[in-house]
């Protein structure tokens, strides 16, 4: 059984030393300082699930390289149970974690990336496809976290690659006997300085002439010329300078933590390349990465964390004294309904997936539901945390600190008149829960996560056949061409 604890991923990480800066200064250890450790935690959640005797048939899975069981973040879809048991996983990690499975991208990309190699390999004569499930070996048989990589920085986005500086996309700068050099920079990186590997798309739909940005590949997480810029923002300021996680809105998992991946002059040896200069599959792997990543992403995982928001209203509802309230009650049934429709969309997109292409034994999810899920969360997001932030009231805005309850000058009054139908530390607990979600970053990075709504719209637009739904209002009006 090639499935791994949580104790073991932790050891591999205490013995890495990527260039990590976060704050303007350098991480010297993953492990002891409080941000990085977030997802450090998130990731042994998430294989202490895997060990779970009640969460394995949603967790791992049966390799069709080794017939071993493994974890899911590492299979390869073979069938529709297959794509409907990811998204199920999508949703069990963010209900148990509230922040991200940090292994999330890189599973998504496992499947696109071997439909296309698959593709590729059969009318061009390459050994992409071979390459990558050996490489797909080394990740199951030692359990790894592989993250993914596909947003480039892009510069001016009017401009192409060529007519700006070229390292806004990350690119081949050499080829050499044994292996590619790269340089570039992937930004929005979830997690990808506490994985082992991550694997990196091109983020660019590639015209003739560039050939040296079509490009996939795969590299171990802190390699020469790799560096990590973490991202900054009020919640690492509160995690960094608070010596009691537990006052915190997710004291153990946090936020989602991404950073800015440099590649200066990295190599990369043929047998880690996935794709080289093939500019006509580009798009397609774009499409079949943002597919699957949205049904889960953008579809599933925002799923299980509306549990949490819906969960937490609930209780603050409870504790004020209004659960009963029809108005409450109402906007509770409100996000619950919006629950329940991207929760659809989701499903749907797994049980109308299909083999991609036909004879690959790939499976993948179906284009207009998967697109549906996450355009559908992308508002709904939004809606959820006003309702919640409604019924919580201003207290998720004005509350005062915990300690204060503790503070022997005035905790009498703290207690006493911010208790209600509970106490006080019940309302400034779920309180503080709730400011994580409707005051924090999560809106944002909902909408931007997997594709911001505009690149949904349109690849919904571009699927749907028009020609036939006017066909079919013809016949029915009786308009005859």
């Amino acid at each position: 059984m090639a499935i791994k604890t949580g104790e073991e991923y932790r050891q591999r990480v205490l013995k890495r030393k990527p260039k990590v800066y976060l704050g303007g200064n350098r991480v010297n250890s993953l492990m002891e300082n409080p941000t990085t450790r977030s997802v450090i935690e998130a990731n042994v959640q998430v294989y202490e699930l895997a060990q779970r005797p009640e969460y394995q048939d949603v967790m791992t899975a049966k390799s069709h390289l080794s017939e071993d069981i493994i974890n899911r973040n590492l299979h390869i879809h073979q069938c529709i149970d297959d794509l409907d048991k990811r998204a199920g996983m999508a949703l069990l990690t963010a209900q148990k974690l509230g922040t991200c499975n940090y292994r999330c991208p890189g599973c998504d990309m496992l499947s696109a990336m071997a439909s296309i190699a698959w593709e590729v390999d059969k009318k061009k004569k390459t050994e992409y496809y071979q390459r990558l499930m050996t490489y797909l070996e080394f990740l199951q048989k030692n359990d790894l976290v592989l993250s993914g990589a596909t947003t480039d920085t892009k510069g001016d986005r009017s401009k192409r690659p060529s007519e700006q500086d070229p390292d806004m996309y990350v690119h081949i700068v050499d080829r050499k006997s044994d292996g590619i050099v790269v340089r570039g920079a992937k930004q929005h990186q979830s997690g990808a300085y506490a994985a082992d590997e991550t694997m990196v798309l091109t983020g660019l739909a590639c015209h003739k002439g560039e050939e040296d940005y079509a490009i996939a590949f795969a590299i171990p997480t802190g390699s020469p010329g790799m560096s990590y810029i973490c991202q900054y923002n009020p919640y690492t300021a509160e995690r960094e300078n608070t010596d009691d996680l537990s006052y915190l809105g997710n004291p153990i998992y946090g936020q989602r933590e991404t950073c800015l991946i440099i590649f200066d002059n990295v190599f990369v040896p043929w047998e880690r390349v996935f794709l080289c200069g093939e500019i006509e599959y580009t798009q397609q792997l774009i499409a079949r990465f943002a597919k699957m990543h949205r049904m889960n992403c953008g579809g599933a995982c925002k799923v299980g964390f509306i549990d949490l928001i819906i969960g937490a209203t609930a209780l603050t509802a409870e504790y004020a004294g209004i659960s009963k309230m029809p108005h409450v009650m109402d906007k509770i049934t409100s996000m619950v309904n919006i629950r329940e429709t991207v929760s659809a969309c989701s499903l749907a997109a797994a049980f109308k997936g299909r083999e991609e292409p036909q004879g690959s034994g790939i499976w993948l999810p179906d284009d207009a539901y998967s697109n549906a899920a996450k355009l559908n969360v992308s508002t709904g997001f939004w809606q959820v945390m006003a309702l919640a932030a409604d019924i919580v009231g201003g207290l998720v805005a004005t509350m005062p600190h915990e300690r204060e309850l503790e503070n022997p000058e005035i905790k009498q009054y703290a207690k006493k008149y911010l208790k209600a139908a509970s106490s006080a530390e019940k309302r400034l607990r779920i309180a503080k829960f709730l400011q994580h979600w409707v005051a924090g970053l999560h809106g944002a990075s909902t909408w931007h996560g997997s594709g911001s709504t505009q690149a949904q719209m349109i690849t919904l637009y571009r699927i749907t056949d028009f020609e036939e739904k006017k066909r079919l209002a013809k016949d029915l009006a009786g308009i005859k061409d």
